[in-house]
């Protein structure tokens, strides 16, 4: 499919059909989902080719929506750059800050006191919350089911952006974290406020699985659909709940122990049959392992300080040398490749996004199934179109 041929203002094409013997029969249906589509979650096209309802190739169009992250981030100082890897995702602003602070680190050395590595996995692990809870939200109502489920995920998310805001003085784009530790400390009665929301929580998770896991509809539009096998998910780099889903054991905070991951007890859960049901239970699964990690960070966290005293807020100038920091956001790898030349401002920056690595096998889950799966499969992808056009 030559996608110069289709202006993204076409709204269909017919294509002939060919049949076994190479002669003509019957037509294909050719129809480009998005840049506008309510579905694709963003400026997002898919072209579809579609026999009757059933799909036959699709093809993702990328570039709607790039903004030269990398390019603006090799413009601008090492910390002028953390502000916009709040935009990256704006539901996970919390983490992209740390992805992109643990490649810095690795750079010049900087190691976060104790009570900063505390108070990162708490952040972390609430945007971890934010971010399943509101992908369920948006793939029910891709399925059809219009308000309620993902009003309900929106009233919790906003008891946790309340938090975020008492914290750093925003909701979305947090601009949270410094190199060798995190730019204001937790007060008492911010860890109360945090406590009382995740004890709470379960209870939510509880009757929102009761509304929906078992539902008859959800079953019927999920299981079967856009499987995902686990050798194509590990050759193509997949990663996060999608390669989990699958049934692959890989977490990254298991297999790098980042941060102080490996002081915290917590589970990886695993798919069975890597279809949209399992990719929707494994991000209720994780929320559940997330409240455990937030419940013995709550408990534990330490006095002290929160920066390394070594850092350096102005002429931040890391030595020459090259790093890859990594972390297990909340939709997969996230990953800051930096190469510096001793300046002030990186010589090379690269982002990893797994929004848009996990995008790629898209086509793969979407053959044989009809053009409303290609909807909710897309959704059980867990996409934000700035990262992946970053």
């Amino acid at each position: 499919m030559d996608s110069t041929v289709y202006a993204p203002e076409s709204k269909y094409e017919i294509l002939p059909k060919a049949n076994a013997d190479g002669a003509a029969e019957g037509e294909l249906l050719e129809v480009a989902m998005g840049p506008h589509h309510p579905s694709t979650h963003g400026v997002f096209r898919m072209d579809v080719a579609l026999d009757g309802e059933q799909v036959v190739k699709l093809k993702p169009v990328f570039g709607y929506l790039h903004r030269n992250h990398e390019k603006i981030a090799e413009n601008t100082t090492y910390l002028g750059s953390m502000p916009y890897t709040d935009r990256l995702d704006y539901f996970c602003s919390m983490t992209n800050n740390w992805a992109y602070a643990l490649s810095v680190e690795k750079l010049s050395g900087l190691q976060p006191p104790e009570r900063a590595e505390y108070i990162r996995i708490i952040t972390a692990e609430l945007t971890r919350l934010v971010n399943h809870t509101c992908l369920v939200g948006f793939l029910l109502q891709d399925m059809g089911a219009l308000g309620t489920p993902l009003m309900y995920a929106f009233r919790e998310r906003e008891t946790i952006l309340d938090l975020f805001e008492a914290l750093s003085g925003s909701r979305l784009m947090c601009n949270y974290m410094r190199f060798g530790g995190c730019r204001v400390d937790l007060s008492a009665e911010w860890i109360g406020q945090a406590k009382t929301a995740v004890e709470r929580y379960p209870l939510f998770l509880d009757a929102f699985e009761k509304l929906l896991t078992e539902n008859e509809i959800l079953i019927a539009r999920t299981q079967g659909i856009g499987v995902l096998p686990p050798e194509l998910a590990v050759n193509a780099g997949i990663t996060g709940p999608m390669l989990r889903a699958s049934g692959v054991n890989y977490d990254i905070r298991k297999a790098d122990r980042y941060g102080i991951y490996d002081r915290f007890n917590f589970r990886v859960p695993l798919g069975d049959h890597g279809d949209v049901y399992d990719r929707y239970m494994v991000r209720l699964l994780e929320m559940r392992e997330s409240l455990k990690i937030l419940d013995q960070a709550l408990r534990d966290i330490p006095d002290g300080p929160i920066m390394d005293p070594k850092a350096k807020i102005r002429g931040f100038r890391p030595k020459a040398g090259e790093a890859y920091g990594r972390i297990e956001g909340p939709k997969g790898e996230l990953g800051f490749y930096l190469i510096s030349d001793g300046s002030a401002n990186p010589y090379r920056y690269r982002v990893r996004p797994p929004s848009l690595i996990n995008l790629t096998v898209l086509e793969d889950m979407c053959l044989g199934e009809t053009v409303a799966d290609v909807v909710v499969i897309l959704g059980s992808v867990d996409i934000v179109l700035g990262e992946v056009d970053r």
